[in-house]
């Protein structure tokens, strides 16, 4: 029985990759080996279970507890900032020690450059697999409330985009987003692993300009990504209009949330002081629909 399923498996497996090779060519010998990416079966599986712990854990946490996680919570988000950091160092380093341009970069330019830039890029695409606790911890707190279709849109499509981007465009112009999102992932978990410390709640004023910082991080890499376009220099074509239009899918939801979250808490917020103001200079005020003189 445990061969059959295994014969099923390889057979499933060679036929999705036969597949995705007829869609994208031939990939890049360079990565080949390397960690999950030889095939795409894992990364699809692992993308399912995500997707099944999504859809199936809110209903098992139903009636149960929530949990804490609050020390588990500091060391993750401590971890993923500390490796977003070295994502960002290196990144920086390793395109400027192989002499990498903003306008365009090719995929074949700088050799042994070539190879650190696709390492680092391996780490980027291995930790869009980790963030899935990001999700996972949602569930088990019962933040099912944060579980949005941005977030698992998000989650979910940058782990399968990401393990396509390492076999096909692994280095060259497909660094400057990473490098970007790096930054950009430290600012955001480490304000995070703070926010898991009740003694810094006061000093953690400056969430919602992470949104605002995500959607200039969207704009720059769309404006890079196109600059290839106007500027070519033998970089894919379509992986570029493919970036550019994915990430406009992210700018459109990204403002979308902003609007959802901070606009309207800012017009409920005015109403709020309205009614406050209305209040102490003894104003009728209206609850449940009865009239009531407050003095």
């Amino acid at each position: 029985m445990t061969d059959e399923c295994g014969n099923y498996y390889y057979a499933a497996d060679k036929w999705l990759n036969s597949a995705v090779d007829k869609l994208f060519g031939e990939r890049d010998q360079r990565v080949r080996g390397w960690l999950l990416l030889d095939s795409c079966t894992p990364s699809l599986v692992l993308t399912f279970i995500y997707l099944l712990i999504v859809y199936l854990g809110p209903k098992y946490m139903k009636n149960r507890p929530a949990y804490s996680l609050k020390n588990v919570l500091l060391l993750y988000n401590f971890s993923v900032t500390i490796l977003s950091f070295y994502m960002l160092v290196e990144l920086i380093s390793a395109s400027w020690s192989a002499g990498y341009r903003l306008k365009c970069q090719g995929l074949f330019e700088a050799g042994n450059g070539d190879i650190r830039v696709a390492k680092v890029l391996w780490w980027y695409y291995f930790s869009k697999l980790i963030e899935f606790l990001d999700t996972i911890f949602f569930v088990l707190r019962k933040k099912n409330n944060q579980i949005t279709f941005l977030h698992v849109y998000h989650h979910a499509s940058m782990f399968n985009i990401w393990w396509c981007v390492l076999n096909w465009i692994p280095c060259g112009q497909s660094f400057f987003g990473p490098m970007l999102n790096s930054f950009i992932h430290v600012l955001m978990y480490s304000y995070y692993g703070l926010s898991t410390i009740p003694s810094m709640h006061k000093y953690l004023w400056w969430k919602r300009y992470l949104t605002q910082a995500q959607l200039v991080q969207f704009i720059m890499t769309i404006t890079h990504t196109l600059s290839a376009v106007v500027f070519p220099c033998g970089f894919p074509l379509g992986c570029l209009l493919f970036q550019s239009s994915y990430m406009l899918t992210l700018v459109i939801l990204f403002v979308n949330f902003y609007v959802q979250t901070y606009r309207k808490k800012s017009v409920r917020d005015d109403k709020g002081k309205e009614m406050a103001r209305s209040h102490a200079n003894g104003i009728s005020s209206s609850f449940n629909g009865a009239k009531h003189k407050l003095q």
